[in-house]
C-alpha cells in the first residue's frame, strides 16, 4: 500500500512539474537590454559576465507577455491581474525543479513580487545548487543578490535562495531544509522570536547586531561578519541533551523513595533528615526493620507455596558517614525492647541460680524438670560470629532473629567465613533464608556439642552496613557468590554526603527527633509488633506446624502482576541481554519483592498485597540489582547494551541523511539482533531510547518514521 501511495504521488508531481514546465516554455526569457533595467538582475548578469560565476540566472529569467495564471488554491487557472509586463522570476523546489514563477515590478523592491502558487513551497535561486556547499535563504531578490556577490567570492559554488515574499519564508525554510542544511540571518533584536519559530529545523541562524545585508553595504567583509555572529543550530534547539544509555558507575542508582507510601515513606525522609544519610541508607535500614519485626509473624507468597519473609540487606558507608545514626532511629523500639527483655532474663537467672543453690541434691532433678534454665532473650546481634547463631537456632533457644551492625567487618571478617567452614556456614544460612531450615550434623565428642542437629521455622534478616574496603573483598569473593549468598542479598551503595552535611544551623541541633509525629507513630507501631497483646496476636501463632501468616494475593490481577515482572526478569537474562551475566541475582528479585511486599503490607495492617504493593516493591530489587551491576560491572567491559547498540546503529544509519531521519521498517529489518525482526523487543528499545532523549518516533501519513537525536552526531 506504501508503495502505490509513494507511485501515486510521484506521478502526480510529475504531471504537475511537467504543466508548470510546458507553461513556462512559452515564457520568454529577458534580453540584455530588459534585464539591464532592472539594478538586482543588471548585477548578476555583471557576477556572471565579468566574475565568471555560475549565478544561473538567465534562463530563470522571463518577461511576462500576458497576466501569469494561479497554480494554487481555490482560485487555481485564474489569471492574476496586474502581472502583464512584469519580470517572471522562476522558482525551484529542494530539488531544483522549476515549480513556481513570481511577477516582479523592475526596480522595486518595497513590493513584493506576485507568486502563481503560495501554497507551493519554492524560491528563486542564484547559484547551482551544489549539495557540496552552502545554501542560503533570504526574502528578497536585492539581498539575495547583494549576499551571492559577497559569498560567492569565496565559495563559487554557493547558492542563494530567495522565497520572494516574507509569509513564505518559514514554508521555504522547512521545505528546502529536508534536503540540506540552511543558512539565514537575522538580528539580535529578533533572536528570541526566530528561535522559537525555528527550533528543530535543519538550518543555521547567524544572529548579528546589526544586519548583515546592512554591514554589508557598508563594506564590511561577509567572512568577518560570519566569524563574528552568534551562530545558533536550530535543529539542535528541538533535542535535549540525550542521556547516557550505560549507567554510570560513578553515580549511584537513585533510590526509588516512591517504593514507601505514607507513614513508611514519611519515616525514611526523617531519617534522612535527622542523620543527614542518602535516603538510600534510610530506606535500607527501614526495611530491615520491618523484616526483623515481621518475619516472626508472617510467610511470603511464591509460587505454589509461602517462603520467610526475612531480608539480607547489604548497604556500603564509610566510617562516620551516620549508619550508625540511621540504624539508631529506625531500630529504636527493637533496640528498647531487647534491653527490657535482657534486663529481666538478668533479674531471672540470677533468682534461678540462687534457687538452684538453694536446693538440695537430692531434689535438683525435680528443681530443674519444673524451673528449665532461663533463656537469653536477645535475638539482634551486633558483634557475633555464625557458629553460635547457628546453634541457638538449634537448640531451640530463639526461632528469630537479625544480625544487624554497622560494622559488616565482623561478619566478613569474622573467624567462621576466613576458615575451611566457611562454605558450610554460608549453605546453612542460604538454607535458612530460603526454607527456614537448618541441619548441623556435629561431633558429640566435644565439650560443647549438643545433642539436636536441625531447626525448622527459623528466621534470620542480615543488615549489614560496613566501609567499601570491607565490602569490596566480600562482593568479589567467588564462594559468597557461587554459594548464592550475596544472590539473596539486596546490596545499596549509596553516595557518601560527608562534605556536604549542615552541622551548625540551630534549628536543625534543636530539632529533636524523638518529638517527630511520625517517627512517634512509627516507634508506637514497632512497640505493638513487638509485644503483642492479645487483641493483636496474629491469626496461626498457635498452630503447630505453621505458626506464621500466610501472606495472600489481595486479587487475582495483583498475582498476574507479580508474574508479569517475574517473566520480564526471566526475558532480560537471555545471552545479550542485561542480566545474561548476573542470573544468579536476577533469580532471586521476584522472591525478594514479595517478601518485601508482605513486610509492608503487614506493617500497615493487611494480609494482602495490592497490585500496588507489588509493584513498588520491584522497584527496590530492581535498584538493587542495579547497584550491583554498578559496582561489580557484571557485563564485560566494552559490551554494549541492546539501546546502546540500537543508538549507535541508527546513527550510522542516518549520519549522511538530512535530516536524521530512518523509516521504521527499514529498522525492524536490519536493525542489530536481538531487535531484528523481533517487534516486541524492538518496540521496547525503541521506547526506552525515546525516553533517553535520542530519538523520536512520528508518523509520517501511514508510515512510521524514526528522527535521530542531531546531537549524537556532534
Amino acid at each position: 500500500m506504501s508503495t502505490l501511495q509513494t507511485n501515486s504521488h510521484e506521478k502526480a508531481h510529475a504531471e504537475n512539474m511537467g504543466d508548470f514546465i510546458s507553461y513556462i516554455a512559452d515564457i520568454e526569457n529577458l534580453t540584455p537590454e530588459q534585464r539591464a533595467q532592472d539594478t538586482d538582475i543588471s548585477q548578476l548578469d555583471g557576477l556572471q559576465n565579468d566574475l565568471g560565476l555560475p549565478t544561473n540566472h538567465i534562463d530563470n529569467t522571463r518577461y511576462l507577455h500576458d497576466d501569469i495564471s494561479m497554480k494554487g488554491g481555490n482560485s487555481k487557472g485564474e489569471r492574476l491581474p496586474n502581472t502583464k509586463g512584469r519580470y517572471g522570476l522562476v522558482m525551484v523546489n529542494n530539488k531544483g525543479e522549476p515549480v513556481n514563477i513570481a511577477a516582479r515590478t523592475p526596480n522595486n523592491d518595497n513590493e513584493s513580487p506576485i507568486i502563481s502558487d503560495t501554497t507551493q513551497a519554492s524560491a528563486y535561486a542564484i547559484g547551482l545548487m551544489s549539495h557540496d556547499s552552502n545554501w542560503w535563504l533570504v526574502t528578497d531578490l536585492s539581498d539575495a543578490v547583494m549576499l551571492y556577490a559577497a559569498l560567492a567570492v569565496n565559495d563559487p559554488n554557493v547558492t542563494v535562495l530567495a522565497c520572494l515574499n516574507k509569509s513564505m519564508f518559514d514554508m521555504t525554510l522547512r521545505h528546502f531544509s529536508e534536503v540540506k542544511t540552511i543558512h539565514i540571518m537575522d538580528t539580535a533584536q529578533y533572536k528570541d522570536r526566530l528561535v522559537k519559530r525555528q527550533a528543530g529545523i535543519n538550518a543555521i541562524a547567524h544572529i548579528t547586531i546589526d544586519s548583515i545585508i546592512s554591514r554589508l553595504n557598508e563594506g564590511d567583509l561577509i567572512g568577518d561578519l560570519i566569524t563574528d555572529a552568534d551562530t545558533i543550530e536550530l535543529e539542535v534547539l528541538a533535542w535535549g541533551e540525550p542521556e547516557p544509555l550505560a549507567s554510570d558507575p560513578s553515580q549511584p542508582t537513585p533510590y526509588p523513595i516512591d517504593a514507601f507510601t505514607g507513614l513508611l515513606k514519611k519515616v525514611v525522609n526523617a531519617v534522612a533528615y535527622y542523620s543527614q544519610v542518602p535516603n538510600a541508607m534510610a530506606g535500607q535500614c527501614v526495611l530491615g526493620a520491618l523484616a526483623h519485626m515481621g518475619q516472626r509473624f508472617i510467610d511470603a507468597p511464591m509460587g505454589h507455596g509461602h517462603q520467610p519473609a526475612s531480608l539480607m540487606i547489604i548497604i556500603e558507608g564509610e566510617s562516620g558517614s551516620g549508619k550508625s545514626q540511621a540504624m539508631g532511629l529506625t531500630h529504636f523500639k527493637i533496640r528498647e525492647y531487647e534491653r527490657q527483655q535482657y534486663d529481666i532474663y538478668i533479674k531471672d537467672i540470677k533468682k534461678w541460680d540462687k534457687d538452684k543453690a538453694a536446693t538440695p541434691i537430692k531434689n535438683m532433678q525435680a528443681f530443674l524438670e519444673a524451673n528449665p534454665k532461663p533463656k537469653n532473650p536477645v535475638t539482634v546481634f551486633r558483634d557475633a560470629t555464625i557458629e553460635p547463631i547457628l546453634d541457638k537456632f538449634v537448640s531451640n533457644e530463639m526461632y528469630n532473629a537479625s544480625w544487624t551492625t554497622d560494622e559488616a567487618g565482623q561478619f566478613f571478617s569474622g573467624h567462621t567465613m576466613k576458615g575451611d567452614t566457611a562454605g558450610n556456614a554460608l549453605s546453612a544460612l542460604t538454607t535458612m533464608h530460603s526454607d527456614g531450615e537448618i541441619s548441623r550434623l556435629r561431633s558429640q565428642k566435644n565439650a560443647y556439642a549438643i545433642a539436636k542437629t536441625n531447626a525448622y521455622h527459623v528466621r534470620l534478616t542480615l543488615v549489614l552496613m560496613g566501609q567499601r574496603v570491607v565490602l569490596e573483598g566480600a562482593l568479589t569473593d567467588p564462594l559468597m557468590n557461587e554459594q548464592g549468598f550475596l544472590a539473596r542479598a539486596l546490596i545499596s551503595c549509596p553516595e557518601d554526603l560527608r562534605g556536604k552535611r549542615t552541622l551548625d544551623d540551630m534549628q536543625r541541633i534543636k530539632d529533636n527527633p524523638h518529638d517527630n509525629p511520625n517517627l512517634i507513630e512509627y516507634w508506637t507501631r514497632c512497640q505493638n509488633l513487638l509485644t503483642p497483646f492479645l487483641g493483636n496476636i496474629p491469626r496461626g501463632l498457635d498452630s503447630k506446624d505453621s505458626p506464621r501468616i500466610k501472606i495472600q494475593w489481595a486479587d487475582d490481577q495483583a498475582e498476574q502482576v507479580f508474574y508479569q515482572h517475574m517473566q520480564g526478569i526471566e526475558n532480560r537474562q537471555a545471552k545479550g541481554k542485561e542480566f545474561e551475566y548476573l542470573k544468579g541475582y536476577a533469580s532471586r528479585m521476584a522472591e525478594n519483592a514479595s517478601r518485601i511486599a508482605s513486610l509492608m503490607a503487614y506493617f500497615e495492617g493487611r494480609e494482602t498485597i495490592t497490585t500496588d504493593d507489588i509493584t513498588r516493591s520491584f522497584t527496590l530489587v530492581e535498584y538493587s540489582t542495579a547497584e550491583r551491576l554498578r559496582y561489580l560491572d557484571a557485563t564485560p567491559q566494552g559490551v554494549q547494551n541492546d539501546s546502546e547498540k540500537l543508538s549507535s546503529w541508527l546513527v550510522d544509519k542516518t549520519k549522511h541523511k538530512i535530516p536524521p531521519i530512518i523509516n521504521r521498517t527499514d529498522v525492524f529489518n536490519g536493525a542489530p539482533k536481538p531487535m531484528r525482526k523481533n517487534n516486541k523487543v524492538l518496540q521496547n528499545e525503541l521506547d526506552n531510547l525515546e525516553s533517553m532523549g535520542h530519538i523520536k518516533q512520528m508518523e509520517d501519513g501511514k508510515k512510521k518514521v524514526i528522527y535521530i537525536n542531531p546531537k549524537l552526531f556532534i
